[in-house]
C-alpha cells in the first residue's frame, strides 16, 4: 500500500527507540569467540551496573571493571562480547524505509534512546542520524527510560503538544511512561506490524478503504472456509449498494428472479433455484420496471409457508424457510446467526436496511425501539471488522454514535486498506462458512464515512 493518504493533522511528531526498534543485534547466540553465558550477560544488561553505564555516570571501562567484580566475568572477555555485539548492529531496511517516508510527509522525527556512549558513536558511525531533528540519549541527559524525568525533559524540549506525539518502543513499561504523559504509544513488534499501526493511525481510512475496493475493481471474489473462490451476486449487489460505485462489483443481472450464484452451484448441486433473499437485495438495488417488480412480489406471495413465512427459494422441491420475524429481534435468536447466515449483527443490518427502505412510520414505531435495545447490547463487544462495521451503522440509524466499535474498527483496518473479511453466510447443510474481504470493506468504508460525519 502507499501512503497517499496520511495526514497529518491529528499527530505531528513521531518519537523512536533505537535498539530492538530501527536496529537489531546480528549476533547469533554462541557465536561470540568468548564463552560467557547469555543469561548472565541479560542480567548484566538489566542491572544497576550497566544503568550507570548508559547513563553516562561511568566510563565503560569502569563499567567493565564493576560488572567483573559483580558478576565475576573477566573484564577482558566482557570487554570483547559486548564489543562483538555492538559491531553485530544492523538497521533495518524496513525502518529506515519508514523513517524517509515519515519524514517526506512531513512528520517531525525524533529518536529516544538508553544508549552508552561508545554505543552510540559506533551507531553515528554506521547511520545518517539527520534524519531525527533530535537524537536524545541516556548518557547525555543522565537519565534512563521508563523514567518520567526523561520524557518530561524531552516533552519540554521539544515543546509539543503531548496529544500530539507518538511515541514507539519495544518495551511495555517505556510504552506506559509516554502514555501517562498523555503521548500516543506504540509497544514495537515488527516493521509490518508497526507500519499498519501508524497507517490506522495517521491514515484517512475511508479513503484508504476505497482506494483498496477501486484498485481491486471486478475482483471482489467469496472464499468459502474449506478456500473456495467464486463470484456471487449476493455481496457483489451489496458491494455495489455500499459504494455506490458500479465498476467496483461484477454482477450477472437477471430481468426476473436472481441467483445467488453467478454460474453453477457451488458444493451444492450445479443447477441452483433463484432465491428471494438475492431477489429482494437485486430489486431494491438495480431499477427494474414497475411491472416486473409487481409481477415477482407476486410469485413471493405463493412461497409462503403456513406460518406466514417466505421461503427462501423460488423452487417447490426446496422447502426451506429462513424465519426472520419479530419475536426473533424480541427473544435474540439472531444472536447466533440463522440456517443461511453467520454473523447475529446481520440480522440487524438486513432490518435496518428493510426500515430504510420501507419508510413506514408504523414499522418504525413498531420495530426500532426494540432495535435500539438490542444494538446497545452488543455495542463494544468482542467481534471482527464485519461485526463493528454493522454495529456503527445500525447505532447511526437509531441514532446513537459508537465510538467504541470505531476505535476498534479502525485499527483492524490492514496496509493495504482492507479489512479481514468476515463469515457472511453459510450452507445450509454443510455449514462451511462464506466471506467476502470487499464486503466487509466496504460496510467498514461505510461505518467511517458515518462516524466522520458526525
Amino acid at each position: 500500500m502507499t501512503s497517499t493518504f496520511l495526514s497529518s493533522t491529528a499527530y505531528s511528531t513521531v518519537t523512536f527507540d533505537i535498539g530492538d526498534v530501527l536496529c537489531t543485534y546480528s549476533l547469533s547466540p554462541g557465536s561470540s569467540s568468548v564463552n560467557i553465558q547469555s543469561s548472565m550477560l541479560e542480567k548484566l544488561l538489566s542491572s544497576a551496573v550497566w544503568d550507570e553505564c548508559e547513563k553516562g555516570l561511568v566510563s565503560e571501562s569502569e563499567c567493565y571493571k564493576n560488572a567483573s567484580t559483580t558478576f565475576l566475568f573477566q573484564t577482558e572477555d566482557l570487554r570483547i562480547v559486548l564489543g562483538e555485539a555492538r559491531k553485530s548492529l544492523v538497521f533495518t531496511p524496513e525502518m529506515t524505509s519508514l523513517l524517509r517516508e515519515l519524514k517526506f510527509r512531513g512528520f517531525r522525527l525524533y529518536a529516544m534512546s538508553n544508549i552508552s556512549h561508545p554505543d552510540f558513536q559506533y551507531l553515528s558511525s554506521q547511520f545518517d542520524f539527520s534524519i531525527f531533528e533530535h537524537v536524545y540519549t541516556s548518557f547525555s541527559v543522565h537519565m534512563r527510560k521508563p523514567d518520567l524525568g526523561f520524557y518530561r525533559y524531552v516533552l519540554e524540549d521539544i515543546g509539543g503538544e503531548p496529544e500530539k506525539m507518538i511515541f514507539i518502543d519495544d518495551k511495555h513499561e517505556n510504552v506506559l511512561s509516554a502514555k501517562s504523559f498523555g503521548i500516543h504509544g506504540i509497544q514495537f513488534q515488527t516493521p509490518h506490524l508497526l507500519r499498519t499501526a501508524l497507517w490506522n493511525l495517521l491514515g484517512d481510512p475511508a479513503k484508504r478503504a476505497r482506494s483498496y475496493l477501486e484498485e481491486n475493481a471486478a475482483h471482489h471474489y467469496s472464499v468459502t472456509s474449506t478456500g473456495i473462490t467464486f463470484m456471487d451476486n449476493f455481496s457483489q449487489l451489496l458491494i455495489y449498494e455500499l459504494t455506490g460505485n458500479r465498476k467496483i462489483s461484477t454482477l450477472v443481472e437477471h430481468q426476473y428472479t436472481w441467483n445467488f450464484f453467478q454460474g453453477p452451484g457451488i458444493l451444492t448441486s450445479a443447477t441452483y433455484p433463484d432465491d428471494l433473499d438475492t431477489t429482494s437485495l437485486a430489486l431494491t438495488i438495480i431499477e427494474r420496471a414497475k411491472d416486473i417488480v409487481s409481477a415477482v412480489i407476486n410469485d413471493m406471495l405463493n412461497c409462503v409457508s403456513p406460518d406466514g413465512i417466505i421461503s427462501t427459494y423460488f423452487d417447490d422441491t426446496r422447502v426451506h424457510f429462513d424465519p426472520v420475524v419479530y419475536r426473533v429481534l424480541q427473544t435474540r435468536v439472531y444472536l447466533n446467526g440463522t440456517r443461511y447466515y453467520a454473523c447475529g449483527e446481520l440480522f440487524l443490518f438486513f432490518l435496518m436496511r428493510f426500515l430504510q427502505r420501507a419508510a413506514d412510520p408504523r414499522l418504525e414505531a413498531m420495530f426500532v425501539p426494540v432495535l435500539t435495545e438490542r444494538i446497545c447490547e452488543l455495542v463494544g463487544s468482542k467481534g471482527d471488522a464485519l461485526a463493528h462495521a454493522i454495529r456503527i451503522l445500525v447505532c447511526d440509524y437509531v441514532g446513537i454514535y459508537n465510538h467504541r466499535d470505531f476505535s476498534e474498527l479502525v485499527q483492524l483496518q490492514c496496509e493495504d486498506g482492507s479489512w479481514e473479511q468476515g463469515w457472511l453466510y453459510k450452507y445450509g447443510k454443510s455449514k462451511i462458512l462464506i466471506g467476502n474481504r470487499g464486503l466487509t470493506t466496504a460496510l467498514a468504508m461505510r461505518a467511517v464515512e458515518v462516524i466522520q460525519k458526525k
